[in-house]
């Protein structure tokens, strides 16, 4: 018998769980969980993925590209073609851009969101 897994959810560990969310919310507009709260809050998605974010205490943001404090994970997001306008869009929101940027800028770019945790953008 085969077992098929179904990613449900995706969490992030944060400080602040609601503004992590609202950035992520403003970004994707992805609707908000209705139980959400300073303690765990989260975006749905139309096909059932939850994007989680659950508070930490002392919680440490990653230092991208170096390993001191590891990236844990690291999501990619799909832009459509205008890689430039949907950076500036993001950074608007409270993204950063590290110095550091492995990819050719015309097909992917590196951002960190406002809790530190680095994120792709792809030209789609």
């Amino acid at each position: 018998m085969s077992v098929r897994l179904k990613l449900s959810a995706i969490t992030l560990d944060c400080p602040d769980p609601l503004a992590l969310a609202a950035f992520y919310q403003a970004a994707t507009g992805l609707e908000p969980h209705p139980r959400s709260n300073a303690e765990f809050a989260g975006l749905n998605r139309e096909d059932g993925l939850l994007l989680g974010f659950q508070r930490v205490d002392d919680y440490r943001a990653p230092n991208w590209p170096g390993q001191t404090v590891p990236q844990q994970l690291h999501i990619c997001f799909e832009v459509g073609k205008d890689l430039d306008e949907a950076e500036a869009r993001l950074l608007e929101l409270g993204a950063g851009k590290p110095e550091h940027q492995p990819h050719d800028a015309a097909r992917a770019r590196v951002l960190t969101d406002p809790a530190g945790h680095p994120f792709c953008i792809v030209a789609g």
